[in-house]
């Protein structure tokens, strides 16, 4: 690694940059799974290993899904019991 992350596995560019924001993890999603974009040819991956985050981002997806669904089952049985 000769930047901060993983060279790029499309063209090798070494100056992938860490995205602030993105559509399926907004603030806190890029930050975990260390999504990095490269800047030469636009390919988004994990900065670490290098490889795909289609997973990690399913899963991450799948966690707040099931944390969403759980905390408004929550707030409607609070809410039918008053």
């Amino acid at each position: 690694m000769a930047g901060n992350y993983a060279p790029c596995p499309q063209c090798g560019d070494t100056n992938a940059q860490l995205l602030s924001f993105t559509w399926w993890g907004g603030l806190i999603g890029p930050k975990l799974l260390t999504h990095v974009k490269c800047p030469a040819c636009g390919k988004r991956f994990n900065g670490k290993s290098g490889k795909d985050n289609t997973v990690g981002i399913a899963l991450y997806m799948g966690a707040i899904s099931i944390f969403v669904f759980v905390l408004v089952g929550a707030i409607a049985v609070m809410v039918a019991m008053n």
